[in-house]
């Protein structure tokens, strides 16, 4: 990646940083029920068998909601663990909230004796990351792990965002993973 490439991303990081710390806690909490019950009335979602959910950081949308849903409902329900000896992220099983530990960052990730599942048997993914645009593209945090994660995944990828976080363009490289929808609190689109 090039300089200039690397300066321009952290430049939307900071700049999308800056319009979330505007947002309190209540509209925080609106937004993120909004989202969530905007994305139960899809039908992608009711149809979804197996997903992959998030744990989300302070900054990032709650889809708290939609786990407790999903095991209500009957999904196969897995959160992203990340392995350090490996330095990727992997999906894994989650039957219950008590198997949620807390790991970097304080995110609570599955146990390590959580069962991986398969990627290539995920239906739907919700996806976290910093910035978006409406054609699919995602800015994460600057590592790739989720870009890695998301390669082997054929199921639907769905960008997760506050309306804060959707942008006009954002630079791009060959490796960045495109979305198949992006949820907002007041928005259900999908990329063509």
């Amino acid at each position: 990646m090039s300089g200039e490439m690397r300066e321009e991303k952290s430049a939307l990081r900071r700049r999308i940083r800056d319009h979330l710390q505007s947002l309190s806690l209540f509209e925080r909490r609106e937004a993120s029920n909004r989202a969530c019950f905007r994305l139960q009335q899809e039908e992608i979602w009711r149809q979804a068998r197996c997903v992959l959910l998030y744990s989300p950081l302070p900054d990032e949308l709650d889809i708290g909601p939609l786990l407790a849903e999903a095991l209500a409902t009957g999904k196969a329900l897995a959160l992203p663990r990340f392995d350090e000896t490996q330095r990727a992220y992997s999906a894994c099983r989650v039957a219950d909230p008590a198997d949620l530990r807390k790991a970097r960052f304080g995110v609570l990730e599955p146990d390590p004796a959580c069962p991986e599942v398969p990627l290539n048997r995920l239906d739907f993914v919700a996806v976290p990351g910093v910035a978006f645009t409406l054609d699919g593209r995602r800015l994460g945090r600057g590592k790739g792990f989720y870009d890695r994660l998301l390669a082997s995944v054929g199921g639907i990828k769905c960008g997760v965002a506050f309306e804060q976080q959707i942008v006009d363009d954002m630079p791009v490289e060959p490796h960045d993973i495109r979305l198949d929808y992006i949820l907002t609190p007041t928005r259900w689109c999908r990329m063509d």
